[in-house]
């Protein structure tokens, strides 16, 4: 008996590489839809590949698949990648699985989302929640917090820096986090792949902590020394700039640090995940923040 074919977008990426490890470890099979062939990944040998490419060749790309599970998105605006384009792709993307026959879909969106939010990412990322809801298919939304793990781009770099620059700035304020891990997130969403019913979830970690106090945990744990200060809005984006020229990347935008400091990435809800982010550190110290990843390089300049 052949097993069901799930889709995942971007399984070569961070969030959908992990769902795909998932699906196939519980004998699923996994068709991935991708900008990238990245022969090179530990996946590209376990998973069919179609491009990801918004129009109608998607409904072919997604024929005969049980569930679809969205990771595409983007972190911030870039030229013509716009939270607005993003939005209108992913309602090409849930169209395309309707008409191929999918039963259920299963997106990835953020803690928090509003489609009244003053910060264009949770705005968009509501917007899009929309367009899932009113697809006409089963869904199941995963709203994560503030995601870690083997392949992260946020808090690796953070690492890089604390590892290697002489003062780090975080904005001053008792703002939490509530960090949950990739390997959780990734459970979560299969777990409710496999149900019928609409749902909309968090996805977050067993412990919220002020953003302070993961950073100063983070450069323990790496042996980094680092003199951390909390500083204002202005100096906080001026030293996240300085080192974005540095390195030719984009390490914080205004909106991301102001979105950081009102709380949204922590739920109201009870916890799904499990691993304490303490508990990752001590396994992952070793080799956490030896290399930089930059996110225009990862996600930005491949597709420009």
């Amino acid at each position: 008996m052949t097993p069901p074919l799930d889709v995942v977008t971007g399984a070569f990426s961070y969030t959908g590489s992990f769902i795909a490890s998932e699906l196939l470890a519980r004998g699923r099979e996994v068709r991935t839809l991708t900008r990238r062939p990245a022969p090179e990944h530990p996946l590209a040998q376990h998973v069919e590949r179609a491009p990801l490419v918004f129009d109608s060749n998607l409904v072919e790309s997604l024929r005969g698949a049980d569930t679809l599970y969205n990771t595409y998105w983007i972190r911030f605006e870039r030229s013509s990648e716009t939270f607005a384009q993003a939005v209108e792709n992913i309602g090409t993307l849930v169209a395309a699985a309707r008409e191929a026959g999918v039963r259920r879909i299963v997106h990835l969106s953020v803690s928090n989302p509003s489609e009244d939010s003053p910060f264009p990412y949770f705005r968009g990322k509501a917007q899009a929640e929309r367009v899932v809801k009113d697809a006409g298919i089963s869904y199941a939304i995963v709203r994560p917090t503030l995601v870690f793990g083997r392949g992260d781009i946020l808090l690796s770099n953070v690492a890089y820096l604390l590892r290697r620059a002489p003062f780090f700035l975080v904005l001053r304020g008792g703002y939490e986090v509530q960090p949950v891990s990739v390997l959780d997130t990734a459970r979560i969403a299969v777990e409710h792949g496999q149900g019928t019913r609409d749902v909309i979830v968090d996805a977050a970690g067993p412990e919220r902590l002020p953003f302070v106090a993961l950073v100063r945990e983070l450069a323990a744990a790496v042996g980094g020394h680092t003199r951390i200060r909390e500083s204002g809005r202005r100096a906080v984006l001026l030293s996240s700039r300085l080192a974005g020229w540095a390195l030719r990347d984009v390490l914080l935008t205004a909106d991301e640090l102001d979105s950081l400091a009102a709380g949204l990435l922590v739920s109201s809800a009870p916890p799904l995940g499990n691993e304490r982010i303490g508990t990752w550190l001590a396994g992952n110290a070793e080799t956490l923040g030896r290399s930089y990843t930059s996110e225009l390089a990862r996600n930005f300049r491949p597709y420009d």
